[in-house]
C-alpha cells in the first residue's frame, strides 16, 4: 500500500526540480540517491515513468516513488 503526502511550492515559484523534490522530501539522501532513483525509472510522474532528473514539477502533478505519492500543490 502506498503513503501519500503533499508537498507544496514556495510562493512565488512556479516550479521544483525533480532531484531537488526527492532530496527536500527525504526520499533520497543525496542529489545522486536521487539521480539514480530516476535513472533507474523509478519515479513517475503522472503515472508516466519520468527519466529528466531535471523535470520542471508543478502544482497539480503527482509524483510516485518507493511506494509513496506526492502531490504537488
Amino acid at each position: 500500500m502506498s503513503e501519500s503526502k503533499s508537498f507544496t511550492i514556495k510562493q512565488g515559484e512556479e516550479y521544483i526540480e525533480l532531484i531537488k523534490l526527492l532530496k527536500v522530501l527525504n526520499i533520497a539522501e543525496s542529489g545522486a540517491l536521487a539521480q539514480i532513483l530516476v535513472s533507474n525509472g523509478d519515479v513517475k510522474r503522472n503515472n508516466v515513468v519520468e527519466l529528466r532528473k531535471r523535470a520542471k514539477i508543478r502544482r497539480g502533478e503527482t509524483i510516485e516513488v518507493l511506494g509513496q505519492v506526492i502531490n504537488i500543490e
